[in-house]
C-alpha cells in the first residue's frame, strides 16, 4: 500500500538544551516519521528521555561533547551502518546510515554533519576535504541500480549564492569556498556528465572570485539531487542556519546549509518539501530550523 513517509532533519545544537527548549513540541506538531539528528552532543540515555517512544540508532563522537548523529524513527529499522571511508577518515559522530523496509521497497536515510573547517587553518579543513571526498565516493554505491537513497544533515557548506544571504562577505571562509561548492556541483550534475562548474559569479570582499569550474574538471556528476533547491527554485534560501549572535534571525540573514540530498530514483517521490522556521528568536530550540519532506513508498 502506498504511503507519504514524512523525513525530517534538523541540528539540534545538543539533543538535551534543544529538550529543554521546546524541540518535543515541535515535534508533536510535525508528523514525522523519520528523524534525522547531528549535533546530539549527548549519550543514548539523553536521546532515549528526548525522544520517549521512538526507535533510535545513533553514533557519538570520539571527544565528549562534540558532534554525534542519530537517527530516530517510528519504523523499525532494518540494519544501520557508520561506515564511510577508511579507517584514517574522522567520521565518528559524522554519518549514520540506517535501512528500512516499507511499503515492500528499501530506503537508506543518512544523518551526516560535515567538519565546519576553517580556511588556511589545515589541521581544521583538512578533515573536512576528505569526510567531502568520501562522501563524493559513497554517494554513487547509494545510489547505484535505482536504489532509494537519502542524505540529510548539517553538510556545512552553501552551494551557491542563493543559499547564504551575504555570500559577498564569506567568499574566503569554511562554507562557501569554491573548493567545498564545487564537490556539490559534482554531487548534484547530471549522472555522467561533464560537470562544467559555476563560473564566477562576481567578487566579494577582497577581490576573491567565486569560481568552482577548475574544481570540476575532468569530473562527471553523480545526479543526486538537492530536494530544497527543486522544491523552491531560484530564490534566496530558505534559509536554515542563523547565528545566535545579532540581529542575524530578525533580519534573516542565514545559510542554507542543511539539506535533503536525494537518489534520482527518490527525488522523483518527493514534496512538500519545508524548512520549519522557528515564528520568532525567543521561540528557537536550536540555531538552525527542521527540513522536512514526504517520500512516496511503496509505490
Amino acid at each position: 500500500m502506498p504511503r507519504n513517509v514524512r523525513i525530517a532533519s534538523v541540528n539540534v545544537n545538543g539533543i538535551r538544551a534543544a529538550a529543554r527548549n521546546g524541540m518535543g513540541t515541535w515535534l508533536d506538531a510535525a508528523d514525522v516519521d523519520i528523524l534525522t539528528l547531528q549535533e546530539v552532543r549527548g549519550e543514548r540515555e539523553h536521546l532515549e528521555a528526548a525522544l520517549p517512544g521512538w526507535r533510535i540508532v545513533d553514533d557519538k563522537a570520539l571527544q565528549k561533547g562534540r558532534a554525534g548523529v542519530a537517527i530516530a524513527s517510528r519504523e523499525e529499522c532494518a540494519i544501520s551502518r557508520v561506515e564511510l571511508g577508511d579507517d584514517a577518515l574522522e567520521s565518528n559522530g559524522r554519518w549514520l546510515e540506517a535501512d528500512f523496509e516499507i511499503g515492500g521497497e528499501t530506503v537508506t536515510v543518512v544523518s551526516a554533519y560535515v567538519f565546519t573547517g576553517e580556511a588556511e587553518t589545515p589541521a581544521k579543513q583538512d578533515p573536512k576535504w576528505a569526510f567531502l571526498d568520501a562522501m563524493e565516493r559513497r554517494l554513487p554505491e547509494l545510489s547505484a541500480d535505482g536504489a532509494l537513497a537519502l542524505v540529510t544533515g548539517d553538510l556545512n557548506v552553501g552551494h551557491r549564492t542563493l543559499d547564504i544571504k551575504n555570500w559577498r562577505g564569506n567568499v574566503k571562509k569554511s562554507g562557501f569556498l569554491a573548493r567545498e561548492r564545487a564537490y556539490f556541483d559534482r554531487f548534484l550534475g547530471a549522472a555522467g556528465e561533464p560537470v562544467a562548474g559555476q563560473e564566477g559569479v562576481g567578487r566579494g570582499m577582497g577581490g576573491a572570485l567565486s569560481d568552482t569550474r577548475s574544481f570540476s574538471e575532468g569530473r562527471t556528476g553523480l545526479g543526486w539531487v538537492d530536494v530544497g533547491r527543486a522544491a523552491h527554485g531560484e530564490v534566496h534560501g530558505p534559509y536554515t542556519w542563523w547565528s545566535m549572535r545579532g540581529q542575524a534571525f530578525d533580519n534573516d540573514t542565514g545559510w542554507r546549509i542543511d539539506y535533503h540530498l536525494a537518489s534520482p530514483a527518490l527525488a522523483a517521490r518527493a514534496s512538500n518539501y519545508r524548512v520549519d522556521r522557528a515564528p520568532s528568536y525567543d521561540t528557537r530550540w536550536s540555531d538552525h530550523a527542521p527540513v522536512i519532506a514526504d517520500y512516496a513508498l511503496g509505490v
